[in-house]
């Protein structure tokens, strides 16, 4: 018999060997609700070699609720089946039945699954599974299996501060670890670039997560999620910070090829500089991801900037003049319009449609009225758009005349998704304005002055064993799913691009310094394609 399951913890509901419908019921995102007379009916397909074999039915509720009515093919087998309360509520408690094999019919058979009529609670029905009694534990191997591949999780987050009783929105959680052993995390732990920190433990099922975080300004709050979405790799990350690594493992002092590492872990806020987890086969994998290269500053000779400022995409001010038309999405054109507020201190914030680091921005004076310009000012930063890093103060500024466009080099540049110009005062008006502001980067690295070097370092350690050294070299990519740009996009030079990198690399790297000097080869082909 092929393995039977209807796992509703998810949506939508993962079947196997089954198609169900469903009466009076209601879906949550973790399970059905059974109302009274409400019932799920399950139709599978036992083989003919299975027909007298003997099979046990699996019914997972969560925590103790209404009675249960099973039945098969017309028979019942329990009849007001009070589920045990034993263990912690909300969590899932599973009842097994025995189903006799004269019961079960070559090809289509039907489980029924009822709350009875009358029954004064709600039946909430978590999953269902049907095995041979020789082998009870099939499908929930097939269905770990199936799970273990949707791997890129996001989850809809909340947190609480510590003496605090309201639990407030939080920025989306996502999570895709993938190191060839298809097994879910059941801890994970990280720390991001800003020292805010997170630690969280997750079912098996993967429906939600509860821990604690501690902000960048040392705010300890606890930490709460549902699973809003999950994809098979590489839907979901669109966008999003994925880590493709090369790795090793060191083992009597000798550094071997481990495979490919593919992490993501976005929480809203800054970069991952440390990751922790353990899946659910008891391996623990710890690493620290080395820093980026220092951002190149307005004084660095030879130094190249980018102009990012039409990579804006949402702008959002203190004040504007609307009836005008003297809003602040004007300071994005290249016309000499204007944003005006009517107040001698404003904001304005600005999105990106990806983290950035700025070095250089310039503002340009408006049409008139000197006495509106600012004087005062600070340009912010920010991951989630609540927590603000002031990388430029300003004091004392004067435009010599309208339409001026100065330049200002910002004295720490790091990589934001929002920015702020906090404007703290002007030349003596109640009125602000502006013309124009632009938002310039460091062009990209060149492969010469970007050498390749270890990009992880850290360990493993499996259930029972002893741990083992685990580095890794960042991966070019992932050219198996996208193509380049130019000529090296099209279909040839894709399927070059990922022969070269699966054949050399994969099969012939053997330490970090053949993997350098092979991904300098490839940067080398990608210049001549």
């Amino acid at each position: 018999m092929d393995p039977v399951f209807a796992d509703f913890s998810t949506h939508p509901a993962q079947l196997s060997n089954a198609v169900v419908v469903h009466h009076r019921c209601g879906v949550a995102p973790s399970h059905l609700a059974l109302a009274a007379g409400g019932y799920i009916r399950v139709d599978f397909t036992v083989g003919e070699r299975e027909e007298s074999a003997e099979a046990v039915v699996r019914v997972t509720t969560l925590d103790a609720g209404a009675p249960v009515d099973v039945l098969l093919n017309g028979k019942v087998l329990a009849e007001e089946l009070a589920i045990s309360g034993v263990g912690v509520a909300g969590e899932p408690q599973a009842t097994v039945l025995t189903l006799p094999g004269e019961l079960l019919s070559v090809g289509d058979n039907v489980l029924e699954i009822r709350n009875p009529e009358g029954a004064e609670g709600l039946l909430r029905l978590r999953g269902v599974t049907v095995d041979p009694s020789h082998d009870q534990e099939r499908s929930e191997r097939a269905l770990a299996e199936r799970s273990a591949r949707r791997s890129v999780v996001a989850f809809s987050t909340e947190v609480r501060a510590l003496g605090t009783a309201v639990w407030q929105s939080g920025p989306r959680l996502l999570f895709y670890v993938d190191c060839g052993e298809r097994s879910l995390s059941a801890h994970l732990a990280w720390r991001g670039a800003d020292g805010s920190e997170a630690d969280i433990g997750l079912p098996a099922d993967v429906s939600g997560f509860l821990g604690h975080r501690r902000s960048a300004d040392g705010t300890v709050a606890e930490y709460r999620g549902r699973q809003a979405d999950r994809w098979t790799y590489p839907e979901g990350t669109a966008g999003a910070r994925l880590h493709r690594f090369s790795t090793e493992e060191r083992h009597d002092d000798t550094w071997t090829p481990s495979g490919e590492l593919r992490l993501l872990l976005d929480d809203g806020g800054a970069p991952v500089e440390r990751v922790t987890w353990t899946d659910r086969q008891g391996t623990t994998v710890s690493l620290t991801l080395g820093r980026p290269a220092a951002v190149p500053g307005p004084e660095d000779a030879g130094a190249e900037w980018e102009d990012i400022t039409r990579s804006v995409v949402g702008v959002e001010a203190s004040d504007e003049f609307d009836l005008a038309g003297e809003v602040a999405e004007n300071l994005l054109s290249r016309s000499r319009s204007k944003w005006l507020a009517n107040d001698d201190t404003a904001e304005v914030d600005f999105a990106l449609d990806s983290p950035a680091a700025v070095v250089l921005y310039r503002l340009t004076s408006a049409n008139d009225a000197p006495d509106r310009d600012p004087e005062d000012w600070q340009l912010q930063g920010s991951h989630d758009g609540r927590h603000w890093t002031t990388v430029d103060t300003r004091t004392g500024e004067r435009f010599k005349q309208r339409h001026e466009t100065k330049e200002y080099s910002v004295s720490s540049p790091a990589a934001y998704a929002r920015y702020r110009l906090d404007i703290t005062g002007n030349q003596g008006s109640d009125q602000t304005q502006l013309s124009r502001i632009q938002f310039l980067t460091a062009g990209a690295p060149t492969a010469a002055s970007n050498p390749v070097a270890a990009d992880f370092t850290g360990y493993r350690i499996s259930r029972g064993g002893a741990p083992v050294g685990y580095r890794g070299t960042s991966v070019p990519g992932p050219w198996s799913e996208t193509q380049g740009q130019g000529q090296a996009g099209t279909p040839e030079a894709g399927a070059a691009l990922h022969t070269l990198l699966a054949g050399d690399l994969g099969a012939t790297a053997r330490g970090l310094d053949d993997a350098a000097r092979l991904i300098a080869k490839l940067a080398a082909y990608l210049n001549n394609a």
